[in-house]
């Protein structure tokens, strides 16, 4: 079987277990996020943190909630660094540098989980567990009950009230998250992953010497990195280590856990604005760019430019032989297309123009389908601008889903796609000109370098600013500089567009729905998928072509 055809039947598998999985779980996420009734367990969570779970917030409270919570999560993880020296099973590992520990705590809090160390040379496994894979949980949680809270503003009318973040938090995490990360994880270990919590061994090398490796919970951190979007593994190597993806069969599956909740979550939006073509219409948006983007990247990296590339086969260097070409670029397109940054191969050494799809698909802002509750509210927002786009372009006042599009939304539609870009092309700016930050790019001195460490720089920003957390190897990321300002990156990036999308839904929870007419838009139809894809790609290369032809294009052209 030619590599090219087993890339393209994984595809098909794929693509058949997404569907096979998407009306179910749609389903019971809506069921989840409706429900009247509370789990025992969930009650006595409350009772623990002093919540009511039964009080109506309008969009200020639920925001402070959010708010509150996450501020509370990076302190916590903060000091759970700054104390490990004197933990227990912490492998010996001293305390995290007060820089970098900042870094990690927005890190994972944000639900980016990008990693300027090698995990397992610096976190011990009460790090690993208790604090970063806990946070695996609740960022993701988070990102969904945000989600959620927007789309009962469409649903809603005269109340402005969005929910309780408190029991959309612990329902999220109860009821959708720690059941399938269970099932996962038993699937993970059952196929070979590593699962306990032993010390350093020393293990024999096959060409002589020894090495030391140590255990620890990778099938449990792996199951809930890849399920939340959120991509920080144990082992440096990440994905690509046989201790958290120990073959093809598992390669796969993950890819369909970091899949699976984001596409499956149109159907729940269908169901809780009670019309389920609108969930068609949005999977289907979501759908064409996914697939756009693996059939180019599966391209470019299959494309036999030059002897080195021609006596490989395809663009091999960087990617494990394990996966091959074709998987590593399903891999690829799945992390950048969420908020996951989790990797199974080298991204740095994927072709110029290989490299630029997958910047490419974290400049969208991670929509398609996005991180989990991230990718659906951002798709939303780019959903209320197409219809803006097209009200000008007929003379009609905007509508969507019954609701009237008027200058407060658009102007908060507007701030939340303004945000991104402006961290992204700042920081990277301000890097450009940096000495320290100049002298973290590698190699600068080779043909087509110096394009390159610019996409090093670029990569670095727009995965922290669109929480995903990847990122080009090449770049010592490892520093005052770095660790401060994609910190930033990470934290503003993550609950800045939150601000605005929970205004934005409580301002549409605020409306009276608008009767639907024979002039109103159907927003179920494809010609309006067709209008958001088209949205979508305009926005985005206008905000950002001049920086990627500094980078991946300049590099592919040289």
């Amino acid at each position: 079987m030619s590599p090219v055809l087993a890339g393209v039947l994984q595809l098909i598998a794929l693509i058949a277990a997404l569907a096979l999985a998407y009306r179910p779980l749609g389903d019971y996420m809506a069921a989840v996020y409706s429900s009247p009734k509370h789990l025992r367990i969930e009650k006595i969570i409350y009772r623990c943190i002093g919540a009511n779970a039964d009080a109506q917030m309008r969009w200020p409270a639920y925001l402070r909630g959010v708010l509150a919570f996450s501020v509370v999560g990076v302190l916590f993880l903060y000091l759970l660094q700054r104390v490990q020296g004197g933990l227990p099973l912490s492998f010996g590992f001293a305390s995290i540098s007060p820089d970098q520990a900042f870094n990690t705590a927005a890190s994972f809090v944000a639900n980016t989980n990008w990693q300027s160390y090698s995990g397992e040379q610096a976190m011990g496994h009460v790090v690993q567990t208790a604090g970063l894979a806990v946070q695996n949980f609740v960022s993701a949680a988070t990102g969904m009950a945000v989600a959620v809270a927007l789309v009962r503003g469409f649903a809603r009318s005269r109340t402005g009230e969005l929910g309780n973040f408190w029991a959309d938090l612990v329902r999220g995490t109860v009821r959708v998250l720690i059941p399938l990360a269970v099932v996962g994880a038993l699937v993970l270990v059952a196929c070979g992953a590593i699962q306990n919590f032993s010390g350093i061994h020393e293990v024999g090398q096959f060409a002589g010497g020894s090495q030391q490796t140590g255990g620890g919970a990778y099938a449990s951190q792996e199951v809930i990195k890849e399920l939340g979007t959120n991509g920080g593994g144990i082992a440096n190597a990440n994905s690509a280590h046989p201790f958290e993806n120990p073959d093809a069969f598992t390669n796969l599956f993950e890819i369909f856990l970091i899949l699976v909740i984001p596409f499956a979550l149109t159907r729940t939006f269908g169901k809780l604005v009670g019309n389920v073509k609108q969930g068609y219409a949005i999977l289907a948006t979501m759908g064409v760019i996914w697939l756009g983007f693996t059939a180019l990247m599966m391209w470019t990296e299959f494309a036999h430019g030059g002897p080195a590339l021609q006596a490989a086969g395809a663009a091999m260097e960087g990617k494990e032989t394990r996966f091959g070409v074709g998987a590593s670029s399903i891999f690829s397109v799945a992390t950048t297309l969420t908020s996951t940054g989790a990797v199974d191969s080298f991204h740095s050494s994927f072709t110029a123009f290989g490299g630029g799809i997958q910047l490419l698909g974290m400049m969208l802002g991670e929509i398609a389908p996005g991180g989990v509750g991230s990718g659906l509210y951002g798709m939303l927002v780019m959903a209320i601008i197409a219809v803006f786009i097209a009200g000008l372009m007929v003379g009609r006042t905007p509508e969507y889903l019954g609701k009237k599009i008027g200058t407060r939304e658009i102007k908060l539609a507007a701030c939340y796609i303004l945000i991104t870009p402006t961290l992204v092309l700042g920081f990277t700016a301000a890097s450009m000109v940096l000495p320290d930050a100049l002298s973290s790019m590698l190699n600068t001195k080779a043909v087509g370098a110096g394009s390159h460490g610019f996409s090093e720089v670029l990569y670095a920003f727009t995965s922290g600013a669109n929480n995903n957390g990847s990122a080009f190897g090449g770049l010592n990321a490892n520093t005052p500089w770095y660790n401060t300002t994609i910190g930033l990156c990470m934290l503003l990036g993550r609950f800045l567009p939150m601000v605005f999308v929970l205004a934005l839904a409580g301002s549409l929870a605020e409306q009276k729905p608008i009767p639907e007419t024979a002039g109103t838009l159907r927003t179920e139809k494809p010609l309006f998928a067709g209008l958001l894809v088209g949205t979508i790609l305009i926005i985005t290369g206008l905000t950002y072509f001049p920086a990627l032809a500094l980078g991946p294009l300049a590099e592919g052209l040289s």
